[in-house]
């Protein structure tokens, strides 16, 4: 399924995000993951949160995972938190990261965008949940897709 996310970036930007989830992981407790498929059907945010407990992300110590789910082809995302870290942030901010992500993927900066998204919520999660000496990378890093 790699050649899903070859065609959407290319392997230089895959790493690039990767090394922003991991660079935000290092200030924080909270789990980043990005998702692609080439489409979704129905809502994007039922997909999102489908996939959310697929990917094993509600199962957090802290309830601290964020997904960034994007339906390629249909061009739809959709940026999910778990229960812990939405109880201080709200909707606003999930809102402020789509609209960040919109302006820049409707300039089809794609990997800029998906940073963008991943270093606002880096931000909040170190604010709400920092790094701990037992911290644990709970989740991986890599990009899935289905």
């Amino acid at each position: 399924m790699a050649s899903q996310v070859e065609k959407f970036l290319t392997a230089a930007e895959e790493e690039q995000i990767v090394e922003s989830i991991r660079a935000a992981e290092k200030l924080t407790s909270g789990e980043i993951r990005v998702h692609l498929e080439s489409s979704c059907e129905g809502k994007v945010y039922d997909r999102a949160q489908e996939l959310f407990h697929l990917l094993k992300m509600d199962n957090t110590k802290q309830a601290n995972g964020i997904l960034f789910y994007l339906a390629v082809d249909d061009r739809k995302f959709s940026v999910l938190g778990d229960k812990g870290i939405h109880a201080h942030v709200g909707d606003d901010f999930w809102n402020s990261i789509r609209e960040v992500m919109e302006a820049r993927f409707r300039e089809s900066e794609f990997k800029n965008g998906l940073i963008a998204g991943i270093e606002m919520a880096g931000e909040k999660l170190a604010a709400f949940f920092p790094w701990q000496e037992d911290d644990v990378n709970e989740l991986p890093d890599q990009i899935s897709t289905s």
